[in-house]
């Protein structure tokens, strides 16, 4: 409703509409000035434009807000004065016409202008009112529903955020312990573990409410993760990690894989005295991504599920889950099964996505 384009408007469908009575005088032989009717029709549509828009700055609010009663005590008579004051303008503008009559005095020509176009004049400001009631109406359901979307987007993150608050101190928890069994046998051991927990932390503030990271990122906090359990573990567990690497730019959950590794050594490998193998596989399938976390250990004790609804214990799967289904909805997979001779495996598929910015460094895993 910008002024300009408002007049502008108005003083085209005048022009219209003085180009269509020129042609119809034309077609019944009746010779008319274009130059006059564009002038005439244009100015009075123009001065409609104008009044108009006056219309909607002043009284918006009163428009949008008109009850049955107030249209009739309020607005049919201001309606009857609008078009009064346009056909009062007009008339010192145009003093030649009516066309083909004898000159009359002001008052006259104005008498006769307004029998013949009150109806007319009435219609187009009932237009202009009731279309300015629409255009509200319309203002009214976009802004419901942007504060909607809004609002939504908002819950979003902040349950969003409540899940990162769950797993950070689920997962320094579960390290702390660590530590602690660690301080009684390897002094130094636990002392590295410490610092590593220290850079880890740092890492994890540093990238603060980002919810999508890149792959490297993810990878690299994972290389560092596993250089931890090495350590905890001291050599009891064989790990492998093989990363397409035309995805280290590929868009991923912040700390995705992190909770199902953890979960892998709590539940699997730390019941073994050796031989345990932890597998990590990154690639793609089609336009999706595909993250495999495989281990050794007792294998699962539940009834299998798989699908997006698999059974699964502990925070940090159910978290996973959780916040998979809040990102990708329905786009997405995740599964947990046993492949035989007690190997547990955990299968994620999202949608494959790139960042825009290409990472300058990449994990040294699948390079």
């Amino acid at each position: 409703m910008h002024p300009f384009l408002f007049i502008t408007g108005a003083t085209s469908l005048g022009l219209l509409f003085a180009l269509q009575e020129w042609i119809s005088s034309r077609f019944w032989n009746y010779h008319v000035d274009l130059s006059l009717l564009m002038q005439a029709w244009g100015v009075q549509y123009f001065i409609w434009g104008v009044l108009c828009w006056i219309l909607w700055w002043t009284l918006r609010p009163q428009i949008n807000s008109a009850s049955i009663k107030s249209m009739l005590l309020f607005f049919f008579p201001l309606s009857l004065f609008v078009c009064v004051l346009e056909e009062v303008i007009w008339v010192v503008l145009f003093p030649r016409l009516p066309m083909g009559r004898p000159p009359m005095p002001f008052w006259q020509r104005l008498s006769f202008h307004v029998d013949a176009e009150l109806v007319d004049s009435l219609v187009l400001f009932w237009s202009a009112f009731f279309l300015f009631r629409g255009v509200g109406y319309y203002q009214r359901y976009r802004e419901k529903e942007r504060v909607a979307i809004q609002l939504k987007s908002q819950l979003i993150q902040a349950q969003m955020r409540a899940l990162r608050m769950q797993l950070n101190p689920h997962f320094l928890f579960n390290t702390m312990n660590g530590i602690s069994s660690l301080m009684r046998t390897d002094i130094a051991a636990a002392d590295l573990m410490l610092e590593q927990l220290s850079r880890l932390l740092r890492i994890t503030l540093h990238r603060g409410d980002a919810q999508f990271i890149p792959l490297s990122d993810e990878m690299e906090f994972i290389e560092m993760y596993l250089a931890m359990q090495d350590r905890r573990f001291a050599g009891r567990v064989r790990q492998e990690m093989t990363v397409d690497p035309h995805l280290h730019d590929a868009i991923v959950p912040t700390m995705i894989l992190q909770p199902i590794v953890e979960n892998a050594y709590a539940h699997g490998l730390s019941r073994l005295t050796s031989a345990g193998v932890l597998s990590i596989e990154v690639s793609s399938a089609g336009s999706m991504l595909r993250l495999s976390v495989t281990n050794s250990g007792t294998g699962l004790h539940l009834p299998l599920s798989n699908g997006n609804g698999s059974s699964s214990k502990g925070v940090g799967l159910a978290n996973v889950k959780d916040r998979l289904r809040m990102h990708y909805g329905d786009d997405h997979t995740f599964s947990i099964s046993e492949i035989g001779d007690n190997r547990v495996q955990v299968v994620m598929t999202l949608p494959l996505h790139f960042a825009e910015r290409p990472t300058e460094n990449t994990t040294g895993y699948g390079a």
